[in-house]
């Protein structure tokens, strides 16, 4: 490892420093909402998701004032369920994922010893969209007009216009449009830890809090896209009478339920997996000792992950699945608990061979634990189908789902605020006020949820607004309304903590808890993540590396200065965290809120069939991100390189696999390619479960559909010639070629489109024809996008951004058009061939 520099004279060192602070400072006034620092971003993410969890709070005392009492009539029947839909819906998609999206965006530059996450300017469009979608779908109810169907929306009754109204579609669209916040989220915290971490910082050498959310991000792209197809399926019913879920036309609405639960059920780990993340920082900074069996935890957090995704089953045990289906699930749901006992049994033995301090985050983590164990042995309970028949629909599973949620989410999440608090403003918040809060909030969600098995296993079914007298659950009803009121005046000490004026305390020292991780180098006040970019060389450096903090403050390592004024990071190798490149990233724009607010008018227009609005809604926000990306990526550099300190040199420009552009194009198309997975999988089940899938309906035909998989591949072919033409310089070439493939693009759409079209195959008819036009439907949005990028590669090489040097359109362009071939191939295969298979 290389030595640091000598440190600069106190005004050299100042001048540095107002450089790197005008460069990174936000701007001021109303202006300030145009910011993509990541502090402010993933400040304002935390704040807004606390919001939506108190309001989702108070309708779930709603709820148990409804239930407080047999008979009781404050809620009607309607209201009950609108309330009950959103609090889950809330609390779900607006707060549980959310909030450690918020944590990641704030913590993992300084952690990862960076300047910032790769695409700031992503970030800041993925708030926006989650702010906006959550006001949409929280306001409906203030309209009469939320969704009442359950935070699970089952068909056949979410599907009815008529008994689920206007709501239905709010829940739908709203949450789609923040679906693609938790996307973006996810693809930005997966290339910023991959290629963003300070060199030295290899991959063995990552805070476990990185490992956490890589693994977690990774689980986003593969669970959330299930559901976003299924979100396609539904609401093209809706909008246009498409019979996916309506048996009378072939359909089957427990389609609804395996695409849902497929991302359901890992949504529950997408929660707990970061709150574990939160105790992975928490345990050993309070043992004062590195964390026990690091690689076993390493090793449990990915077995964890990938089991997930074999349990989403044990939600359907009641739905009459074969009996091996069951087996299957069960077992697996039975083996998720070995990896997450591992996890536990790190954390007990890093106390035990420590020094515990206890501490309020101490107390919120060990309590959390305490909650969460109790949960996951009522997990392996419900896991088993027997028990689960006659537990399914009652208020036992109930208790369970908080249980898991509230202990293994909420109190490690509360540990999080006391545990990290000073690094928002530099104080303290109270330790007197957080016991009283921890143990308002322990005593009071035991004391709510607790009687929960008890009146479940007297047979009380979830999902009801009343109930009878004298059926032996009265009390218990009453004693959870009692604890729901105590837990919740425990949230509000923790809000008022947090809220109360803090300016006449004492500035906490920077590293107040005597913490070995690289974020407590940060300062509150700046917001350059850290002051130069160190070497690293321990899991744990401030215990490890001397004088670390001083020497990173002091300017002694990489990128001490902004001679160009430009924002700065380094980009570095995935596997050793060698230095590669200086990476700049995007500042203050106002196109994140264009674009965020124009896509969601699109969303919200669609929810109420403005056709008009939506069209021009959807043309802003076209607009506006192809000016971003015009303007913002692809940036070509005043000089080829640049001196970073001690004695390293870095090119400034950066295409292909080397890129963090290539590894963003290549994250989000796997996570489309999850999502086309999900209708192909639609698909077959339909064929499984007919004798005859078609239902004597004339399907594409083959050669419309082979016509169309051909010419695809063409366009395949030819923008990979025009990225070879570029590399040789032949710039004619490229113009003609990428022509070209515009032109086969265009071509290959309409011999899709004519299959199905010409065939007559009506989609209101019956599920087969709808599901051949999903299909041809997705691939014709996809093509579009690709012949936009064809056009957008050609204006690029007329206005001279696309060079033979100069080339990270292009390969982005390739690796996009090479999920484009393989999605348009499996399509018409399927849709052109398969139907004639018996």
């Amino acid at each position: 490892m290389s030595r640091p520099a000598k440190t600069l004279p106190a005004k050299g060192r100042q001048a540095q420093e107002e450089r790197l602070r005008s460069v990174w400072a936000n701007p001021q006034g109303w202006r300030y909402w145009t910011t993509v620092n990541n502090t402010q971003i993933g400040l304002w993410y935390a704040s807004a998701s606390f919001a939506f969890m108190l309001f989702a709070g108070v309708l779930a005392l709603l709820v148990r004032l409804q239930l407080a009492a047999p008979q009781n009539d404050l809620l009607s029947a309607d209201f009950f369920n609108q309330a009950f839909t959103l609090h889950g819906t809330v609390m779900m998609f607006l707060f549980a994922v959310p909030v450690f999206e918020a944590v990641a965006i704030f913590l993992l530059p300084p952690m990862l010893g960076a300047r910032e996450l790769p695409f700031p300017r992503l970030g800041a469009f993925g708030f926006w969209s989650f702010f906006l979608g959550g006001i949409f779908v929280c306001g409906s109810i203030f309209f009469d007009a939320a969704p009442s169907s359950g935070w699970f929306m089952y068909p056949p009754l979410a599907t009815d216009k008529e008994m689920s109204g206007i709501g239905a579609d709010i829940w739908l669209l709203g949450l789609s449009f923040i679906e693609v916040a938790s996307i973006a989220a996810a693809v930005e915290l997966i290339v910023g830890i991959m290629k963003c971490r300070a060199p030295g910082m290899r991959i063995n050498l990552m805070p476990l809090f990185a490992w956490y959310l890589l693994i977690v991000a990774g689980m986003i792209l593969f669970a959330f896209p299930p559901l976003i197809a299924g979100d396609i399926l539904f609401e093209m019913q809706r909008m246009f009478n498409w019979p996916f879920f309506d048996a009378e036309r072939g359909g089957d609405p427990l389609l609804w339920q395996h695409l849902f639960w497929i991302f359901g059920h890992p949504e529950v780990y997408i929660i707990f997996l970061p709150a574990i993340a939160l105790m992975a920082m928490i345990v050993p900074t309070f043992s004062q000792r590195p964390i026990v069996g690091y690689s076993w935890i390493v090793l449990a957090a990915v077995g964890t992950g990938f089991l997930s995704f074999g349990l989403w089953v044990h939600h359907m045990f009641t739905t009459g699945l074969p009996q091996i289906s069951l087996a299957f699930f069960s077992a697996a749901s039975e083996a998720v608990a070995i990896p997450t006992g591992v996890q536990i049994f790190v954390f007990i033995a890093t106390m035990l061979a420590g020094r515990v301090i206890i501490s309020t985050p101490m107390l919120f983590g060990i309590g959390g634990l305490a909650t969460f164990i109790i949960g996951g042995l009522t997990g392996v309970m419900v896991a088993l189908a027997p028990f689960d028949w006659q537990a399914h629909d009652t208020y036992f599973v109930v208790a369970h789902l908080h249980y898991v949620l509230i202990g293994g989410m909420l109190f490690p999440v509360t540990a999080g605020i006391y545990y990290y608090y000073p690094l928002v403003n530099a104080r303290h918040l109270s330790d007197r006020l957080g016991t009283i809060a921890f143990w308002l909030m322990f005593v009071g969600f035991n004391v709510a949820f607790f009687p929960m098995h008890l009146s479940g296993l007297r047979g009380m079914p979830r999902r009801v607004f009343t109930y009878p007298a004298n059926v032996g659950w009265d009390m218990l009803n009453l004693l959870s309304t009692v604890g729901a009121f105590i837990f919740a005046s425990g949230i509000l000490v923790v809000v008022f903590d947090v809220l109360r004026p803090k300016h006449r305390q004492p500035r906490a020292k920077i590293n107040p808890w005597n913490a070995g991780t690289l974020e407590w180098i940060s300062e509150p006040e700046e917001n350059w993540g850290v002051r130069s970019i160190p070497l690293i060389e321990s899991r744990y450096p401030l215990w490890d590396q001397k004088n670390l903090a001083r020497n990173v403050n002091g300017g002694r390592f990489y990128l001490a200065d902004a001679e160009e004024g430009r924002r700065e990071g380094l980009v570095t190798s995935v596997l050793d965290a060698k230095p590669q490149q200086v990476l700049r990233v995007g500042g203050t724009s106002y196109v994140t809120i264009v674009s965020a607010f124009a896509l969601g008018a699109v969303f919200i227009a669609l929810t109420f069939h403005w056709w008009i609005v939506a069209a021009a809604s959807g043309i802003t926000s076209f607009c506006a991100i192809l000016w971003w990306l015009w303007t913002g990526t692809a940036e070509i550099p005043e000089k080829l390189a640049k001196d970073v300190g001690l004695g390293l040199t870095l090119p400034l420009y950066a295409s292909g696999p080397a890129s963090v552009g290539w590894w963003a194009m290549f994250i989000t198309m796997v996570g489309d390619a999850t999502a086309f997975a999900s209708l192909v999988f639609s698909y077959f089940f339909y064929w499984t479960i007919h004798r005859d899938f078609t239902a004597g309906i004339a399907g594409p035909g083959i050669h419309w559909p082979l016509a169309a998989a051909l010419l695809f591949v063409c366009a395949w072919i030819a923008t990979l010639a025009a990225r070879q033409l570029n590399k040789q310089g032949r710039e004619a070439g490229v113009r003609v070629v990428l022509v070209g493939a515009c032109a086969l693009t265009v071509a290959a759409s309409a011999a899709g489109f004519a299959g199905p079209w010409l065939y007559g195959m009506d989609p209101t008819r019956h599920v087969y024809p709808a599901t051949v036009w999903i299909l041809v439907l997705w691939v014709l949005a996809h093509a579009a996008v690709g012949a936009v990028m064809h056009i957008y590669c050609l204006a690029r090489s007329f206005a001279g951004r696309l060079t033979r040097e100069h080339d990270i359109d292009i390969h982005n362009v390739v690796l996009y058009w090479h999920f484009m071939a393989v999605t348009a191939a499996i399509t018409f295969a399927v849709v052109g061939l398969f139907p004639g298979v018996r």
